[in-house]
């Protein structure tokens, strides 16, 4: 079940109508459109709640994602490159995201430095197609994944703060 925290969060991201991906011409450029109102809201309500933790940009055609994403521990930024490629089964497969520099550092990571989803992320994605985008897997994927990773990478030193 979703936590009340998470519930919250959601609740702040729209849900998206158009079940287009890239190969769906005009209906992507639907999609795309929506996927962008989702994310700049879930980026606003977190600005507003000061939970700022991501940029994103993507590609010309809305089919390569990249930026940056961030874990606050002591005060200190621990910055991460982010990165993923939309499926072309898009959105009935959700994206693999990556964070390439922690690629072989924790367990709970496949090979590329995609984040491992599949227990509880993908299960939910699957139950909620077309209806969540981008912005609800960095909500529901990302977003947990660093909070219980970040954490134990950087007190076992495998991960340290860098000016």
């Amino acid at each position: 079940m979703v936590d009340e925290a998470t519930r919250k969060s959601l609740s702040g991201i729209p849900l998206l109508k158009t079940k287009a991906g890239p190969r769906d011409k005009e209906l992507w450029v639907q999609r795309l459109k929506e996927e962008f109102q989702a994310l700049i809201k879930y980026v606003e309500t977190n600005k507003q709640q000061d939970n700022d933790w991501f940029r994103l940009e993507s590609n010309k055609e809305g089919t390569r994602w990249f930026g940056k994403c961030w874990y606050i521990q002591d005060l200190l930024k621990y910055e991460f490159d982010v990165e993923f490629d939309i499926p072309v089964t898009y959105p009935t497969t959700a994206p693999e995201i990556a964070l390439p520099e922690l690629d072989g550092k924790t367990a709970k990571m496949y090979r590329g430095g995609k984040i491992c989803l599949t227990d509880h992320f993908k299960p939910l994605w699957g139950r909620n197609v077309p209806k969540f985008g981008i912005a609800h897997a960095m909500a529901l994927g990302l977003g947990p994944w660093l909070a219980v990773e970040v954490p134990d990478l950087i007190q076992k030193g495998i991960v340290t703060y860098k000016k």
